[in-house]
């Protein structure tokens, strides 16, 4: 079976949930986990998996991955990552909204699930 190749960015209260159902897909390979901050309970979550985990999101984007997951809330993040995927001409790889996870962890949990980020524009 090949499997989906999945970059999570944000291991906190929105990450971590989302995680779980990751490393728990027998169909998704997690690449890695990144958080400014190495003590949120995603980070310790993918270190316990064996999940390679940074505060350099950018070290874990490159054209073999196939979906980016943002869940950071940082409209920066988003920003970069979206000038990477042109500037490197990255058609391949899809970064996925927080309010698509919101959504997936949502349909999951059957009821909504809600986001401490506030408003998820897509700037």
């Amino acid at each position: 079976m090949q499997s989906i190749q999945i970059v999570v960015i944000g291991a906190g209260e929105t990450g971590t949930p989302l995680l779980r159902q990751l490393l728990d897909a027998p169909f998704v390979q997690l690449r890695g986990v990144a958080d400014l901050d190495l003590n949120q309970p995603g980070i310790a979550l993918a270190r316990e998996r064996g999940v390679h985990v940074t505060t350099n999101f950018m070290e874990l984007v490159d054209h073999t991955v196939d979906i980016v997951i943002d869940v950071s809330g940082s409209h920066l993040v988003r920003e970069v990552l979206r000038s990477n995927m042109v500037d490197t001409d990255n058609t391949h790889t899809l970064i996925v909204h927080e309010a698509i996870a919101l959504l997936m962890l949502s349909l999951s949990a059957g009821r909504l699930v809600h986001s401490k980020h506030g408003t998820l524009e897509y700037m």
